[in-house]
């Protein structure tokens, strides 16, 4: 596989590398993403779930949505910083945050989300 970006959490337990650039970046407002995050946003990147690869160990948290589909929040149990989600309403993608990326300035938000979760 060759990375197109990397990231990994604050402890450096969990680290990954995507072979696939970001076909969506943004910031959600979701109560979720507000509260995961610290802020008053959570920012993501979306991109094909293949192209994803993980090591160390992941937690995950999972959360109904609004619409009833399952977000599972991924995220180091050791820092507990969070790395990346996925979503049961877009199984073909996943989402790492973009606290988590080694270089920041691949993250080239699109869109803005206000959604309750």
């Amino acid at each position: 596989m060759s990375a197109v970006f990397t990231g990994g959490c604050l402890c450096g337990a969990v680290r990954y590398e995507s072979s696939a650039a970001p076909v969506v970046a943004g910031h959600c407002h979701c109560e979720h993403c507000r509260k995961t995050s610290g802020t008053g946003h959570g920012s993501h990147m979306g991109i094909p779930s293949a192209a994803l690869q993980v090591s160390g160990e992941v937690k995950f948290y999972d959360a109904p949505t609004d619409t009833g589909n399952m977000v599972s929040r991924g995220f180091c149990p050791t820092c507990g910083s969070a790395i990346y989600s996925t979503n049961s309403g877009m199984p073909d993608l996943a989402f790492p945050r973009a606290s988590s990326l080694d270089d920041p300035e691949v993250f080239q938000p699109q869109l803005i989300v206000y959604a309750k979760r």
